[in-house]
């Protein structure tokens, strides 16, 4: 591997021994996706069910780039069904994380992280989490992994002398656009993918979302537990 390149290899064993495999190539220091299909299918095009909050222009953006950084995934997995079982790892250079799941939960990880360096706008606000990718992380591993650093990106604001305001109604009106990216991107995949892998793997994402909104709204009580001082 290079120095200046961090890898995820997603690797889905089925049973009787049939693999299918996949593999992330990050700029370690940009954290942006190294692959890019050399011909980019018409579905990637930016103005192909473009997403409504969507601040890229057609003639300067020919191509989603979140729409361009899943293709390949989708086209991998456009025959597989979601709810099929396998083992899927992910093996990078600091670990393997193994996992017996469904074709949909392994895909909901991959998806997640080549959104959120795909150069997305809206998905940039996750950028950060790609470098300590977490594969398969539970509902509150999540939550407690976006606030942490969303926390850390205003600390650093802070010192630069930006606004580093910390409210939680950010990140719920960051996650109201999410969800609009998440939307744009099944409609997406209705138009190409024969079985339901992808379509459920965006559905799962989308889920996440809506979850993340709830606990906003509840101020993050599930995890005031862990802070506690009365011992």
């Amino acid at each position: 591997m290079k120095d200046d390149e961090t890898t995820y290899e997603y690797i889905f064993v089925f049973p009787k021994g049939r693999q299918k495999s996949f593999k992330i190539a990050l700029d370690t220091f940009s954290l942006s996706l190294n692959t890019c299909p050399v011909s980019p299918p018409q579905w990637t095009r930016l103005n192909h069910h473009q997403c409504s909050p969507c601040s890229l222009s057609a003639p300067v953006h020919t191509f989603c780039p979140a729409a361009l950084a899943i293709s390949s995934l989708v086209t991998t997995f456009q025959d597989t069904v979601s709810h099929k079982s396998c083992v899927v790892s992910c093996v990078s250079e600091d670990r393997t994380v193994t996992k017996d799941t469904t074709v949909q939960d392994g895909l909901s990880s991959i998806l997640g992280l080549l959104m959120a360096t795909s150069g997305c706008p809206i998905m940039d606000f996750f950028r950060p989490l790609a470098r300590f990718h977490l594969p398969f992380s539970t509902v509150d591993e999540t939550i407690f992994r976006v606030f942490t650093t969303y926390m850390l990106r205003q600390y650093y604001r802070r010192s630069e002398g930006k606004n580093s305001g910390f409210e939680l109604k950010d990140i719920r009106n960051q996650y109201a656009l999410v969800k609009q990216v998440n939307k744009g991107m099944l409609e997406r995949i209705r138009d190409i993918a024969q079985f339901d892998a992808d379509k459920n793997a965006i559905i799962t994402l989308d889920s996440l979302a809506q979850i993340l909104e709830m606990e906003i709204d509840t101020n993050l009580e599930s995890l005031q537990y862990l802070f506690t001082t009365d011992i």
